[in-house]
C-alpha cells in the first residue's frame, strides 16, 4: 500500500539520557524519512534535551521542537496535533526504542483494520541491574495484573493500548487529550474512543521497546503517582480505568483495616483473615519471584521478593493518598472553570 505523510509526537521534558538512542530508532524506520515531520514538543527541559534536538536537526532536517509551557504529556500531545500537518498521527514517548517496523505496522494497521486507534505491545526493559529486576517485575501478572499490552501474543480489539496511531480528524471528532490528566491521559482518551463507538486495535507485531524506572525510589515513585492518578481519572472519567488499577488499593486497605481490627479486638477471626490474605499474596511473591531468579540468576531473587510488595504498597498508597486530595482537586476544578466563564 501506498505510505501517506504522517506527523510523528514525541511529549518530552529532560530525556537528554534517551534522546539520542530515541531519535536514532526514529530515523533507522523503514518509513519513508520524506513520508514524515517528527514533533517534538517539549516541557520547558532543564537538561541538554532541546540542545540535542537542535543540532540533530542539522542531520534530520524533518525534526521540528515546539515549546510546552504547561510541561504535561496532555498539553504537549495537543500542542502537536494542531501543529501536525499530515492527517495520520503516530505518538511516541522519548523514553523508548522502536524496531525498524514500528511507524509501519501502526500505520498499516490503522489504515487497513476497521479501528480508530492502533498499537502495539511494550517490551519493557531496563539498565543496570536494579533496571533489569524492575522489568521482569513488570512482565510478569503479579507486577502489572491484565495488562494486555504487556502480556499479550495475539492480535485483536482492545481496551486500550500503549502510545497509538490515529486519524487526525478523529481529535476534531472527539476532541483531544484530557489536559486535566497529568497521568492516565491514554486510558481516557481510549475510553472517549469506545464510548463515542470507535474501535482500538492491537497488533502484536507492533513491538514498543520500553526502558522502566532503574531504581526502587524511581519505581515506589512511579507508583505511587499511577495510583493517585487513577482514582482521579476514575473520579473525573467514570468507566475509563480497569479493575486492576484498583487492586492495590484493596490491598493496602484491607491490610491496614485487618491490622486495626485484630488490634482493637483481639480477635482471632480478624487476625486470621490478615494471616490468609498476606499468605496468599507471599506465596505468589515467592513464587513469581522464583521463576524469574530461575531464569536470570538467583541474585535476582531477594530483590524481586522486595520489589512486589513496595512496588504494590506504594500503588496502594497513591491511591489512597488520591482519594483524599479528591476534594481539593475538584474544586481546584471547579475554580477554573468559574475562572474561564
Amino acid at each position: 500500500m501506498q505510505m501517506p505523510f504522517i506527523s510523528v509526537i514525541l511529549p518530552v521534558r529532560n530525556e537528554e539520557r534517551f534522546i539520542a538512542a530515541c531519535v536514532d530508532s526514529i530515523f533507522s524506520q523503514d518509513y519513508p524519512a520524506e513520508k514524515m515531520e517528527v514533533i517534538f514538543v517539549d516541557g520547558r527541559s532543564e537538561d541538554r534535551t532541546v540542545a540535542m534536538l537542535r543540532e540533530m536537526q542539522q542531520a534530520h532536517p524533518q525534526i521540528v521542537v515546539l515549546d510546552n509551557p504547561h510541561r504535561t504529556v496532555p498539553y504537549a500531545m495537543n500542542i502537536g496535533i494542531r501543529a501536525a500537518k499530515a492527517d495520520v498521527i503516530v505518538r511516541l514517548d522519548a523514553h523508548a526504542e522502536y524496531p525498524p517496523d514500528y511507524i509501519r505496522l501502526s500505520v498499516e494497521t490503522l489504515l487497513t483494520c476497521d479501528c480508530d486507534n492502533a498499537g502495539g505491545v511494550f517490551e519493557t526493559r531496563g539498565r543496570g541491574f536494579m533496571g533489569e529486576a524492575i522489568a521482569e517485575m513488570l512482565k510478569t501478572p503479579l507486577g502489572v495484573g491484565n495488562a494486555t499490552y504487556r502480556l499479550t501474543k495475539e492480535d485483536g480489539y482492545v481496551d486500550t493500548v500503549p502510545f497509538g496511531c490515529w486519524r487526525k480528524e478523529l481529535f476534531e471528532r472527539i476532541g483531544g487529550f484530557d489536559e486535566r490528566m497529568t497521568r492516565n491521559q491514554d486510558n481516557e482518551l481510549n475510553h472517549r474512543i469506545r464510548k463515542s463507538g470507535g474501535k482500538i486495535y492491537l497488533n502484536h507485531n507492533i513491538r514498543v521497546l520500553y526502558y522502566c524506572r532503574d531504581t526502587m525510589r524511581g519505581i515506589m515513585k512511579m507508583g505511587y503517582m499511577n495510583g493517585k492518578w487513577g482514582v482521579i481519572t476514575m473520579t473525573l472519567v467514570p468507566g475509563s480505568m480497569g479493575v486492576r488499577h484498583f487492586v492495590p488499593l484493596a490491598f493496602v486497605a484491607s491490610t491496614i483495616g485487618l491490622v486495626l481490627l485484630t488490634l482493637l479486638t483481639r480477635s482471632w477471626l480478624f487476625g486470621g483473615l490478615l494471616a490468609l490474605e498476606w499468605g496468599a499474596y507471599l506465596l505468589l511473591d515467592f513464587f513469581y519471584s522464583y521463576t524469574i531468579a530461575r531464569e536470570k540468576g538467583w541474585r535476582f531473587f531477594p530483590v524481586e521478593v522486595v520489589l512486589y510488595p513496595a512496588f504494590h504498597f506504594a500503588y496502594g498508597f497513591g491511591s489512597l493518598a488520591g482519594i483524599c486530595s479528591l476534594p481539593r482537586f475538584l474544586r481546584a476544578e471547579r475554580e477554573k472553570k468559574e475562572g474561564k466563564r
